[in-house]
């Protein structure tokens, strides 16, 4: 198999996994409805994916999840529950994508690829939540709310659309995220006068 086909079925799962390091259930809900309608094949154990029930399912988890993150207080909480679901669920719709690779090869790149990204995705995220509830007193966390929303919707459908686009724009994404954060703990006293005091 030639190299760029490994690459599309990697990058579409890095990709899709990513967006559920911004919301967990959304992502997950757009690959139910695209496998459903026959526009995105899923590899034979996560055929459930693309059914009715598991539509019904998501569309319900996604919905909640979405309002969830406008409710101050709830929004904070919720960030360490997502971490780990974000991981298991880019886990889960990386593997669920990549269907013509060895298990081995396929199961070791959605734990370290896609579990990794949407770690890493939902870390940056609760990072800078915790600095707009800080900062804002939690006022600027509906913007964010907002943000993520938006970016977990562009990111997977640009997945599905054009995969390697979509880990550019995941990489440019991370890449500004940990730039605002090194800004934002600028603004913080040295650790080292915090000890002294």
């Amino acid at each position: 198999m030639p190299h760029i086909e490994l690459a599309v079925p990697i990058a579409l799962g890095v990709g899709l996994a990513a967006a559920t390091g911004f919301r967990v259930f959304l992502p997950m809900l757009i690959v139910s409805a695209a496998a459903y309608t026959g526009h995105l094949p899923l590899g034979e154990n996560f055929a459930w994916l693309g059914t009715p029930s598991a539509l019904i399912m998501l569309s319900v988890a996604a919905l909640v999840e979405i309002l969830a993150y406008y409710i101050p207080g709830v929004d904070n909480l919720l960030d360490i529950l997502a971490t780990p679901a974000a991981v298991v669920a880019g886990t889960l719709v990386t593997a669920a994508v990549i269907t013509d690779l060895p298990p081995m090869v396929k199961w070791t790149t959605a734990v370290i690829a896609g579990g990794g990204v949407a770690g890493l995705t939902q870390s940056v995220i609760a990072l800078l939540r915790a600095k707009s509830t800080i900062l804002t007193g939690g006022i600027g966390n509906p913007v964010i709310a907002t943000a993520e929303l938006g970016g977990s919707l562009l990111v997977s459908l640009l997945a599905l659309a054009a995969p390697l686009i979509a880990l550019l724009v995941v990489a440019l994404f991370l890449w500004l995220a940990i730039r605002l954060i090194r800004q934002i703990m600028r603004g913080a006293p040295p650790l080292d006068s915090q000890e002294r005091q």
